[in-house]
């Protein structure tokens, strides 16, 4: 059984990444920032690194680079919130065999590890499709379900189980991008935003997902936060209605 390295630090995309790669089968090996991951990659041999392309202590770019220094030579794939092509084609240049965009579906992300895992890896990858305009974010369904069983492969269980992580997280995510807009911390509150909009995609939540990217554009307007918050809140309470998500 192939053993491999996942270094992602939200949970609600490493739920969905970790339960993708074990199906396969693999033994999935879990780490939440690049110094866990290192170490973890230090001590044992893995198959494939599976390296989210932000981290809370730096980037997977720079993790890459130090295992590689270390005489490493393991196959990795990038994963990243990031849609955009430059994007995916700079993490490419930076070492990685294969950058997919989150959220990505099962049958994806297992065909992408599967092509590493057999030492055919793909230098590109087309970039996930456009998302409908941002500033018409409040004009998004909540919840968007086709997008959601398309991640996990059709698995309605599967969606529940994601999205209740994800509202988990909410007041959580709410009080770091609140605090860091508040100090003017542009660093942490794209960061933060960069996370979420990943786990957006996973579980479907459309309206959110919009309000985020628009603030991630616009990370000094207070209408752009106003538009967020308000729409993390509707997420939150619409889960939780009857016959909520």
């Amino acid at each position: 059984m192939n053993r491999l390295l996942l270094v992602e630090d939200d949970p609600t995309s490493r739920s969905f990444l970790h339960a993708a790669s074990a199906a396969l089968p693999a033994e999935v090996d879990i780490a939440d920032s690049v110094e866990t991951g290192f170490a973890l990659a230090s001590r044992n041999t893995y198959d494939a690194w599976l390296i989210d392309a932000n981290l809370p202590d730096g980037t997977g770019a720079a993790l890459l680079a130090r295992l590689r220094a270390d005489g490493r030579d393991t196959p990795a794939i990038a994963h990243t919130a990031a849609r955009e092509r430059r994007a995916l084609d700079a993490l490419c240049a930076e070492g990685f065999a294969i950058a997919l965009s989150k959220p990505v579906s099962t049958h994806d992300w297992q065909g992408a590890l599967r092509r590493v895992l057999a030492r055919h890896p793909v230098n590109r990858v087309p970039a996930a499709p456009p998302m409908p305009d941002a500033r018409r974010s409040g004009e998004a369904p909540l919840w968007n379900q086709q997008s959601a069983l398309a991640a996990v492969g059709g698995q309605m269980h599967n969606v529940r189980g994601l999205r209740e992580l994800f509202i988990g997280e909410l007041d959580g995510t709410r009080e770091q991008i609140e605090t860091a807009a508040a100090d003017g911390d542009a660093a942490a509150l794209l960061g933060a935003l960069h996370r979420l909009r990943a786990s957006c995609g996973f579980v479907g939540a459309e309206r959110l997902g919009l309000a985020s990217r628009l603030l991630s554009a616009e990370p000094d307007s207070a209408p752009a936060l106003q538009s967020f918050l308000h729409a993390l809140a509707e997420t939150r309470a619409s889960a939780h209605a009857p016959g909520g998500s």
